[in-house]
Parts: C-alpha cells; sequence; structure tokens
C-alpha cells in the first residue's frame, strides 16, 4: 500500500508516518538558508565547466540573499575520496593524501581568488568528516536498513583486487559511447552498473576482469519510491527545473523501478565501514560525499562558536543544492532517502542543476587536458575575473549544453562589458567631473523622459530578483545589463554635453539621474561582478548599500563627492584572444598525436638482407632549398669516403641553414635517383613520430664522417 494511500485509509505504517512527518514546508519565507554546491573532486584543477555548472550560479543566489540581510550558510569542499584519487595517485605513484593534500590547496585558492564567497570549504578526508560519515552509516545499520549480500563483482587478477566503478571502462550500452565508467556515462549521462558495460576492462592493468564473490551493504531504494514520487514529482513540480524533473521521473518510472544500490567498495582509501565483518571495505563515494555538506557545516559552526544543527534540522531552514546535471540522481533520489531514514533532517527545496558546458565545440576533458583552467586563467587575465563570471553565466547551460568560445569571451567583454557598462559609468564619473567638480549635482525639475527613466529604474531590481529567486541567473544577469544600457540611453538622449552650454541646471539634472542609475547598478551587480560592484561603489561612495536600497533614485544626495573616474572594463585585443587558442591548438594536436597509431611491422627480412644496408654517419657541408620544390632540400655531405649530393623531402620540417654542421645517418649505397634533374646519391634516414613531424637520427657525441653503423 502506497503511503497516499495509507493515509486516505487511515492505515499507515510506522515508517509512513515517520516519512509523512517529513514533508517540506510550503512556504515563501524561511528563517535561513543552507547552500551547497557539488564537492569537487580533488584529483586536478578547477575548469571553467565547474564555475559554469554549480559554483557561479550558487555564488550569485548567495550573495543575493546575503544582501537582502538572510540568515545564510554557504558550504562546500574538496571530496578527497572517489576512485578517481585513487587513479590519479597510482599514476603519479604518490599516496592519495598526497594528491588530495596538493589539488585541495590549489582549489581552495583558486575558488578565493576568483571570489567564490563559500563561508567555508572543508574536505572529506577531515576526522570531522569521518565522524559524521560513520555515524549515519551506523545509525542507518543499527535500524536495519542495509541489506547486506553477496554479490559478484569485478577483479582484477592481475592488480590482485576488487575493482571499484570507476576502475572499469566500457562501452555504454545506452549510447555505444567506448570510454563509459563503471557507475555512469559521462556521454550520455545515464547511470550504470559495472556489469552493464559491454567489453569491460580494469583500468589498472588494462585486461578484462573476472567476477569474483564479495559481499557489500546495500540500501533497497525500492522502499522510497512512494515517497520519492510523491516529494519530487509531485510538490516540487511547479518550482524544479525541466532537466532535474525529467532525470528523476526517468529513474522512478522506469519499467523496473528503483533498485538496490551497495553503499560500501572494496577500496582501501575512504571512510572506513563501521561494522564488524567489513575489513577492507569503505563507504561508497556517493555515500559519504553529500554527508561532506553536514560535516563542513559542523566545522563551521564550532569555528564561529554557534549551532550547526539549525541548519540542517530546522523546517524554518530552506537547503538548497548547486549541482551539475551528471549528479542529479544522487542529490535527489540516494541523499534524500539517506537523509530522510536517519531522521530529523530537512529535505532540499530545490536542486537548480545545470547542464554542461562544452569548450571550442568539444566536450571539456580532463584527461585530454581539453579545458580552461580556472588558475591558468588567473595567471594569464589578471583583475579580470568578473570578465570570466559574466561571460559564464550570460552563456550558461541552464537548459541545454552550451559551448565556451575565446572569440565570444572576447566580443561580450569588449561590446556590452566595455561598451555598455563600462562606457555608461564613465561618462556619468566623467562628465561630473568635468562639470561639477565631482560633487553630485541638485536634481531639478523632471521632465517627462526623466519620469519614464526614473520608473525603469524604481523597477529593475525586483525584475533582477525574481529571476535569480528562480534560478535564472542568466535572465537576470541580462536584466542588470539592461539596466546599464538604461543608464547609456539616458545619457545620449539627454546629451549633457550639449546642455552643458546653454542649461547647466538641466545638466545637473540629468547626471544626478545618472550617477543614481549606476549607484543602483553597483547594488545589484554585485552578486554577479563583485568585484566590480565593489570598485564602482568605491567611486561613488556608496559602500554599504544593500538589496533593500536597490530602486531608489536619491542613493547619491546632491552635493556627495565621487572618485575621479576609472576604467572599470578594458578592451580585450584579437593577440590575447589568438594566444589562449593557439594553446587548445597545441593541445588538440597532442591529443591527437597520443591517440595515433604506431604503423605496422613490415614483412620479415633475413639478416642477410640486412647486411646488404650500408648505414653510415655523414657531416651536412652545405644545405638549400629547392626553388622551384615544397618539399625538398638539397644537401652536400662529406661520406668520409667522398662528398655527395642528396634531395630529401624535409623542407616543411626544417630550415636548410639550420642543418649544415650537423651529422645525421644515411643510407650511402642505394642506388642513385634522378629528381628535379639533379641525382640524388643516397638516402637521409629520419624518424617520424606520431604527430607526423620529422625527427633527426643523429649520433650522441661528434662521430668520424663515414662511421658505420651495425
Amino acid at each position: 500500500m502506497g503511503d497516499l494511500e495509507g493515509l486516505r485509509k487511515g492505515n499507515l505504517t510506522k515508517k509512513s508516518q515517520f516519512y509523512l512527518s517529513l514533508q517540506p514546508m510550503s512556504k515563501s519565507e524561511f528563517k535561513r538558508y543552507t547552500v551547497t554546491s557539488a564537492l569537487p573532486y580533488a584529483n586536478g584543477p578547477l575548469h571553467i565547466g565547474h564555475l559554469a555548472g554549480c559554483y557561479i550560479p550558487s555564488d550569485i543566489y548567495v550573495r543575493y540573499l546575503r544582501s537582502l540581510g538572510k540568515d545564510v550558510l554557504y558550504i562546500c569542499g574538496s571530496d578527497e575520496h572517489g576512485v578517481a584519487i585513487t587513479i590519479k595517485a597510482k599514476k603519479e605513484g604518490l599516496s592519495p593524501q598526497e594528491i588530495v593534500n596538493r589539488y585541495h590547496q590549489m582549489m581552495k585558492g583558486s575558488f578565493e581568488e576568483f571570489g567564490i564567497s563559500f563561508d567555508h570549504y572543508s574536505r572529506t578526508s577531515s576526522p570531522v568528516h569521518h565522524d559524521t560519515a560513520s555515524g549515519f552509516f551506523k545509525d542507518l545499520y543499527d535500524k536495519g536498513e542495509f541489506l547486506e549480500q553477496s554479490t559478484e563483482q569485478y577483479y582484477d587478477e592481475e592488480a590482485g583486487q576488487f575493482l571499484a566503478d570507476r576502475y572499469i571502462e566500457g562501452t555504454c550500452p545506452k549510447c555505444g559511447f567506448e570510454h563509459a565508467y563503471g557507475d555512469q556515462c559521462e556521454k550520455c549521462g545515464s547511470s550504470l552498473s559495472p556489469t552493464e558495460l559491454i567489453n569491460p576492462k580494469s583500468k589498472l592493468s588494462g585486461n578484462s576482469p573476472v567476477l569474483k564473490e564479495t559481499k557489500h551493504w546495500f540500501l533497497d531504494l525500492g522502499r522510497y519510491s512512494s515517497f520519492l514520487k510523491q516529494w519530487i514529482l509531485t510538490d516540487h513540480q511547479a518550482d524544479w527545473k525541466n532537466n532535474v524533473l525529467g532525470q528523476c521521473r526517468s529513474w522512478l518510472e522506469a519499467g523496473e523501478g528503483l533498485q538496490a544500490r551497495s553503499m560500501t567498495r572494496d577500496m582501501d582509501w575512504g571512510v572506513p565501514v563501521p561494522v564488524e565483518g567489513a575489513e577492507g571495505k569503505v563507504l561508497y563515494v556517493w555515500f559519504d560525499a553529500p554527508i561532506g555538506y553536514i560535516s563542513s557545516t559542523k566545522e563551521w559552526a564550532a569555528e564561529k562558536g554557534v549551532d550547526w544543527e539549525p541548519y540542517w534540522k530546522d523546517q524554518d531552514t530552506k537547503l538548497v543544492h548547486f549541482i551539475g546535471k551528471d549528479n542529479i540522481v544522487f542529490h535527489c533520489i540516494i541523499f534524500p532517502a539517506i537523509l530522510k531514514t536517519h531522521g530529523e533532517y530537512v529535505l532540499p527545496d530545490n536542486v537548480p542543476a545545470n547542464e554542461f558546458l562544452n569548450l571550442e565545440g568539444e566536450k571539456i576533458s580532463t584527461s585530454r587536458n581539453w579545458a580552461v583552467w580556472l588558475h591558468e586563467y588567473l595567471e594569464d587575465f589578471p583583475g579580470k575575473q568578473d570578465v570570466l563570471r559574466y561571460v559564464l553565466t550570460a552563456n550558461a547551460p541552464e537548459t541545454k549544453d552550451n559551448d565556451f568560445t575565446w572569440k565570444d569571451y572576447q566580443e561580450r567583454n569588449n561590446s556590452e562589458l566595455v561598451a555598455i557598462y563600462g562606457n555608461f559609468v564613465n561618462r556619468a564619473v566623467v562628465l561630473t567631473h568635468k562639470y561639477f567638480d565631482g560633487a553630485v549635482p541638485a536634481c531639478g525639475e523632471l521632465s517627462m523622459f526623466d519620469d519614464e527613466t526614473l520608473a525603469e529604474l524604481k523597477a529593475f531590481p525586483d525584475k533582477i530578483a525574481a529571476s535569480i529567486e528562480k534560478y535564472r541567473f542568466r535572465e537576470a544577469l541580462s536584466f542588470v545589463m539592461d539596466f546599464a544600457r538604461l543608464g547609456n540611453k539616458y545619457l545620449a538622449d539627454t546629451e549633457p554635453w550639449k546642455t552643458i552650454k546653454t542649461d547647466k541646471e538641466r545638466t545637473g539634472t540629468v547626471l544626478n539621474i545618472a550617477l543614481n542609475i549606476a549607484a543602483n547598478l553597483a547594488v545589484v551587480s554585485e552578486p554577479f561582478l563583485p568585484f566590480t560592484s565593489s570598485k564602482l561603489s568605491s567611486m561613488l561612495g556608496t559602500e554599504g548599500l544593500r538589496w533593500a536600497d536597490a530602486g531608489q533614485a536619491d542613493l547619491l544626495k546632491a552635493g556627495m563627492k565621487i572618485q575621479p573616474g576609472e576604467l572599470l572594463f578594458e578592451k580585450i585585443e584579437d593577440e590575447t584572444v589568438e594566444q589562449q587558442v593557439n594553446k587548445l591548438l597545441d593541445t588538440k594536436k597532442a591529443n591527437e598525436a597520443a591517440a595515433a597509431t604506431v604503423p605496422p611491422v613490415k614483412d620479415t627480412i633475413s639478416f642477410d638482407d640486412f647486411t646488404k644496408l650500408d648505414l653510415r654517419v655523414v657531416t651536412v657541408l652545405e644545405a638549400e632549398k629547392l626553388k622551384k620544390s615544397k618539399k625538398l632540400i638539397k644537401l652536400l655531405v662529406d661520406t668520409g669516403l667522398e662528398k655527395r649530393t642528396v634531395l630529401s623531402g624535409i623542407a616543411e620540417h626544417f630550415d636548410a641553414a639550420d642543418l649544415i654542421g650537423k651529422q645525421v645517418t644515411m643510407l650511402i649505397n642505394l642506388a642513385p635517383r634522378k629528381m628535379m634533374g639533379i641525382d640524388s646519391e643516397g638516402m637521409i634516414l629520419m624518424a617520424e613520430d606520431k604527430d607526423g613531424s620529422l625527427k633527426l637520427l643523429k649520433p650522441s657525441d661528434d662521430t668520424a664522417p663515414g662511421s658505420s653503423i651495425s
């Protein structure tokens, strides 16, 4: 009997009564907000896909709430127990702890420099987290919530260990992608089990794994189906994003329904399973990682000397998880089921998940180095955090996968941030200093156009806020830029540089309104462009204004002094963008070379055939590119016996002048061949790399010309 049917008939089990008692409260006002961003894996640097997926959207939302004066806690931390960490450690010959220490510090520093304003950034290797995650598991275990089962799991016989999901790679049965993981296909987003993969291979040895029996503890997700369907598909049908609802529906309404899922793994890195008979096993990363939000909250509360529990257990708390689409099932199905079963915890009010961001038409790939890395961006573009924040928000993959290109980055900076936002502010400030010595002029009699402009000024903050509260950050940012356009248009239409010649009072009114638009712009820009907002507020002397102040036409009073103007944004030149594009092209060439296959071995020859080859070291005396040939260089070489002329098709790889004086390997008993009317008396030997480039075969030390190679 389903929970809702049982409610109608007054025949509820104790567990069903418990579930329904924790139904989310329907309310528009909350006492406090707990906002989380997905924990990034500590196995590599951050890239723009991470930022666009959940960190910029969550930071916008939190900054907006703080501006409203809300009690908000913004939590994140490094996920240090993923299989990706152990794979990275094995590749580099380091311990997992050494890997996570390196990347935890790198990510934390990058977040801080970029302006992601976490209240606390923790890590899942911390003692507090281990204790918290272990406590959750033990609580569920003591309640009898786990199914203890022996199952067959893939085992690498050469490596001598069971394979966690991400140690297995194979072909996705859903879309045919050949490099799907044992738990998920990153191409189509399908959640998988290792045994579903076609042609599975171990990432440790490259061998086909075998199935071997092992014991694990499973959470029977099917027992939560009724609750999850009601909570997600009914209670949140109207306010959750379609992509989130769609993916949840595909799980909840699938023919086989929700299945039991193992919450433990055979590994030696992670949170040890805290029950007898579980030696050598750790908690499944997607059991322990979301609990990292709670353990991070505990650490924050201990540092602040406050109680952590209201932020997770008070029904007046709004919990919001910002994630990427590949994490939807864990945050909407598994983690809520764990919280429900444990008891007393609030459930997420919303889980706004973004789609994926591509780079120059291709999927971002950390393994192929196809990414714009945050730490490198911060080095290459100092002081331009807000430009990247703006571009990634304006092109955010909120409803579908989107593409980042360096040309779009340049265009949005130059034509929007510089030409609209920056241009408006600069004109208003410069004209005020020019005509009124930097003092805000008085606002005189208003024209009909002034009234219309002020009415729009008043309306913008509410429009922007409404979009933010619906998690439509791209739309909200477009309204911010429209606000700047309003200021630009107002100055262009009123032309204060002309009216100053005949009507200084009118000019003062125009600049008063323009400066107040700029002051409002500083307030509503802060969630999106915090560095720019701070600079603009300092320029105008409006530090400390909050969202409640926005929409007013008198934020700047007559007579207030403003600072001299400084450029908020700078034009980005073609050369700068070309450098970034070329960096990606170099990466693409390297990837293609790495993926290139080595030519197959030619037919076997006898030793007698080999002895017929006369290979000698020769010295290049002269070299010149043949004018009528694209590829040929004419060489004069010293063979130790005589001087010979040789034609070699290497002009696309070497400059002739660079070859003079070099020693190379030559086949000297090759029959002469006439090319371009010249007899070529031998062959210079080269090695062709996988990327098609040629390398000279030369002795490591100077050798007498004519020395034989044997």
